[in-house]
């Protein structure tokens, strides 16, 4: 009898306790985590400093995520827009850089000939196939960084 009564209070406590803990956003199935807005050297415009510009996202869920419609914007508009073929995996990144090369499992291509995210300040935004919002980034450079965590 001793043993029910006192897992009958711990479970209690539990639940007390349970309720009384604040409840967590969940994550966005796709999360920015960092945007690359200066590359390195001299803003020439060439391919591969274009390709050192950059966007990573995170798909925090434990089920392949189809980006099929997915994308990703600046606040200007410019807007990189996933196609058919990519599939991110449970807890993988994947990089969208400026330039232009051939896209794989961890980086796709703007394939664009001109910069993206602004050196000074910037925001990014994920929107899903539906055109719904699903995670964003704002940020003011340092003198220091030339990224930023998001």
């Amino acid at each position: 009898m001793r043993l029910v009564s006192a897992t009958v209070a711990a479970l209690a406590a539990a639940a007390t306790l349970g309720t009384a803990l604040p409840a967590q956003a969940a994550a966005p199935a796709l999360q920015i985590v960092k945007i690359y807005y200066d590359s390195p050297g001299a803003d020439r415009r060439s391919n591969s400093s274009l390709n050192a510009e950059y966007i990573t996202l995170l798909n925090t869920t434990k089920r392949a995520v189809a980006l099929e419609g997915w994308s990703v914007r600046d606040k200007t508009g410019y807007t990189y827009e996933f196609g058919a073929d990519v599939v991110l995996g449970a807890k993988k990144r994947i990089t969208v850089r400026t330039g232009q090369g051939g896209d794989g499992t961890s980086s796709v291509y703007w394939n664009r000939k001109q910069y993206v995210w602004n050196n000074d300040r910037d925001s990014a935004y994920v929107r899903d196939a539906k055109g719904r919002a699903v995670d964003s980034c704002s940020y003011k450079a340092s003198t220091r960084a030339a990224y930023v965590a998001c």
